[in-house]
């Protein structure tokens, strides 16, 4: 039987990765599920101003109790109608016009619902590795009190000997009271994190996260700035729906000038009746009516200029708006990119500082033996190796997360996308086959 704390022991011993929470989220993320639902949405309203452009057909059927009673006569009898209407615009501006007006709209929404789901990704990637960032954090504050504690223990010996001054006692056993309350800070902030992953997931994540694999390479795709910003400007999502929101604006304008235009409908009727003048009993009687209706604007107070005034400075609006998110999407991806690269210099450079502070560490430690240095120095060594551990792991979430920013202004981020991240991840069994960017 599975008790509740076996359950826990082992939820937490097993190891989730990047793919398997961005598959949940993909069904838990209400910013994901209502990205859907908003293109859909946008689908349904260009099928309503479509249906405006279709025929539209009216049956009636009606049937009445008439009593009628004067000098002459004084009778009651039942009368039946039946009538069939079918009205079809054979011109009308206005009308095709809000269609293509709704068609620009829907693949505005389409192309939001997608830069919707891009960021989606790219938070939950920065909440994924700040998550492990905390989670290194505890571990490496835990390591570097328990090798103080060590050092302080030595330390203690020898000052119980005489061999050691107080003063190197005193600060050993200071760093490791700090770092006594940096292990409860780190814990609160492990446990915050998770919070933030919660909070995308649906769910608690309680599970451990898979680390980055130590045999990756990390680099930047061999491609140039300016390939990457004209890729961007190609395909982002929000350009597109900039772009289908200035066609929309343009749309606009033309149907508001449409309301100075003429409507011509075809009108089609049948009817069938036995219901004379006056409501008197006749012979039933079948009609057909076949015409076409013209209707001219002629004046309505101004109304329709001042719409069509009013739209061209939408329109406007709008034009401005794509040019303002042209600007962005080229700054960030720049600056994506640009990030991105200095962190693998960043990377190649912390690895040999964490190698040099790790036979600095070494060194101390031979040397404090030998009475060569003191304690302090040794505590500033081991110091220092932990620094660059915590270096050298910020650099490599921060190249990662900068790869998701950037493929996402590129347009790129996809499945697959985060699928070839999750390669580089150690909880993940397949082969690595030092993978350069996310894009394909």
């Amino acid at each position: 039987m599975t008790t509740p704390q076996t359950a826990s022991v082992s939820k937490q011993s097993y190891s989730v990765d990047l793919m398997q929470l961005y598959r949940e989220s993909r069904l838990e993320d209400p910013r994901v599920i209502s990205s859907y639902s908003k293109a859909q949405s946008g689908v349904e309203q260009q099928n309503q101003a479509f249906g405006s452009l279709l025929p539209s057909v009216t049956a009636n059927a009606g049937f009445n109790r008439i009593k009628q009673s004067n000098l002459q006569i004084d009778e009651a009898y039942d009368s039946r109608n039946y009538s069939v209407g079918l009205t079809q615009p054979l011109y009308n501006k206005a009308a095709w016009e809000n269609y293509q007006r709704y068609k620009s709209l829907a693949k505005q929404a389409d192309s939001e619902s997608k830069e919707a789901q891009a960021e989606a990704t790219v938070d939950l990637a920065q909440r994924y590795f700040a998550a492990l960032a905390a989670d290194d954090e505890l571990e490496l504050v835990r390591a570097e009190r328990r090798a103080t504690q060590k050092n302080l223990d030595r330390v203690s010996a020898l000052y119980s000997k005489q061999l050691a001054m107080v003063t190197d006692l005193l600060d050993l056993q200071a760093r490791v009271d700090s770092l006594a309350a940096q292990e409860v800070e780190a814990r609160n902030q492990s446990s915050l994190s998770r919070v933030a992953l919660s909070e995308i997931i649906g769910r608690p994540v309680k599970e451990k996260l898979s680390r980055v694999r130590n045999d990756v390479e990390l680099k930047v795709s061999a491609e140039s700035l300016e390939s990457w910003v004209n890729l961007a400007i190609a395909d982002n999502p929000a350009i597109k729906a900039s772009e289908n929101a200035q066609d929309a604006a343009e749309a606009a304008l033309r149907e508001g000038k449409g309301g100075h235009y003429p409507t011509v409908n075809l009108n089609l009727s049948a009817q069938q009746t036995n219901e004379g003048y006056n409501n008197s009993l006749a012979p039933q009687t079948d009609s057909y009516v076949a015409g076409v209706g013209v209707q001219i604007p002629i004046y309505s107070g101004g109304t329709t200029s001042a719409r069509v005034r009013q739209l061209y400075q939408d329109q406007l609006t709008a034009e401005q708006q794509l040019v303002a998110t042209r600007r962005q999407v080229v700054k960030e991806t720049t600056n994506a990119y640009l990030t991105a690269d200095s962190s693998v210099e960043k990377i190649h450079a912390n690895r040999n500082a964490l190698a040099s502070a790790e036979q600095s560490r070494i060194a101390a430690e031979k040397a404090f033996t030998y009475g060569v240095v003191n304690a302090v120095d040794v505590l500033t060594a081991v110091q220092n190796e932990f620094k660059a551990r915590r270096d050298l792991l910020k650099t490599q979430y921060d190249f990662i997360t900068n790869l998701f920013i950037l493929n996402r202004w590129a347009g790129k981020l996809s499945e697959e996308s985060v699928e070839s991240v999750n390669l580089w991840l150690s909880g993940n069994d397949q082969a690595i086959t030092s993978p350069e960017t996310l894009r394909e």
